[in-house]
Formats: C-alpha cells, sequence, structure tokens
C-alpha cells in the first residue's frame, strides 16, 4: 500500500495558524501519511512585519520552514491548507501562491490533488466559513477532491461545529478561544484516509 504524500500549507501572522499547521502534520504522520510543512511566501514589507511583535515573532518562529513552490503542489498526493481570514476571503499571500500554479494547472498537474483547509479570524462570525469555501472555489477549477470534515464526528461540535473546515477564533491577546487541537488533528486524519483510499484504489 502505497504511503500519502500530503503538503501542509499554511500562512501565519500570529501564529495561530502555524499552530493548526503543526496539528496537522502531527496527526498526519501518525496516520502514517509523508508529510511537507510549508509557508507561502511572505508579501508585506519588512518594516511592517517588524513593527508588529507577534508578526515578527511568528515570522522568527518559522524562519526554518521552507517556503512552498509548484514542485510541493506536483509531489503531493493530498494538501491541507490553515489560512487565515482577511475580509471574509484568503489572505493575498497565500492567493498568490495559489494564483502561480497556473502553470501547473493548465498541464493537469492539479487534477485529482485530495485538498481540505482550515482557518482562524478574530470574531466568531469573522469570515472563517467564506475564507475556506473561497479556497475550495479555487480547488474546484484546480479539480481536486475536496474533503470537508462535515459533521463527521462529534469532535467537530466541540471546535464549533464548521462542516466546511476546522475554523478557530483568536481573541486580543492572540490565543486561541475555543479547543481545536482534536478538530484540526481529525480532519487531518479523515484527509490523509481519504486520499490513501483513492491512491491505493487507482494502483
Amino acid at each position: 500500500m502505497k504511503n500519502v504524500k500530503l503538503a501542509v500549507i499554511f500562512y501565519s501572522m500570529g501564529g495561530t495558524n502555524f499552530q493548526m499547521a503543526k496539528w496537522t502534520k502531527e496527526a498526519a504522520e501518525l496516520a502514517g501519511a509523508e508529510v511537507k510543512l510549508l509557508k507561502v511566501e511572505e508579501l508585506a514589507p519588512q518594516a511592517v512585519v517588524d513593527a508588529n511583535e507577534g508578526w515578527k515573532a511568528t515570522e522568527d518562529a518559522t524562519k526554518d520552514v521552507p517556503t512552498a513552490t509548484s514542485a510541493d503542489i506536483e509531489w503531493a498526493d493530498a494538501i491541507i491548507f490553515n489560512v487565515p481570514t482577511r475580509f471574509g476571503n484568503m489572505p493575498s499571500q497565500m492567493k498568490q501562491f495559489i494564483d502561480k500554479q497556473g502553470g501547473i494547472w493548465a498541464q493537469g498537474k492539479t487534477v485529482n490533488k485530495v485538498v481540505s483547509a482550515t482557518s482562524s479570524a478574530q470574531n466568531m462570525h469573522g469570515g472563517q466559513e467564506a475564507t475556506i469555501l473561497s479556497l475550495y472555489t479555487s480547488m474546484m477549477h484546480w479539480g481536486a477532491i475536496i474533503v470537508p470534515p462535515g459533521y463527521s464526528d462529534a469532535v467537530l461540535f466541540g471546535a464549533g461545529g464548521n462542516p466546511y473546515g476546522t475554523s478557530v477564533t483568536v481573541g486580543q491577546d492572540g490565543k486561541m478561544i475555543e479547543d481545536v487541537e482534536d478538530s484540526v488533528k481529525y480532519q487531518a486524519t479523515r484527509t490523509v484516509n481519504i486520499a490513501k483510499q483513492l491512491i491505493n484504489g487507482q494502483q
């Protein structure tokens, strides 16, 4: 049986989505996947990053994480995106990364990738669902196979019950309000297991 190759791709300004990405990686590896933890390129001017203590701390914490490339998308059987919300949409850093994949998209190299996503925002109704759905719209154009958590396990209700992907509210102190670790890990395991069924069914 072939092991699933999973790319965990995140953008994080305050550290929340980096933490969710690390939980994702941990659970996926326990499920037997070969995992690459990857960040997308920062677009903000360095002076802006340096002026924000939390942002700078996250930059420092993620300095050794490789930056995602098209080759990583080609390599992966499955992809889990961890993205914050920006006005009900994905941040420009993640959008640019997706937009840059036109070359491999045109060659059909994004087709049948198994995809899932998580998100965060500073308000309970701050656009987490819309952000995940906007990312999934791009994945439909890729020809990807979207694997949302739905309501497939009770653990999801403890995290707020978002059927599109685990999402969390971040307080003004930068800390997560809901306890979403188990939900993130469940979603990662589910995604790997679905990918495992698909890639081994093709052999």
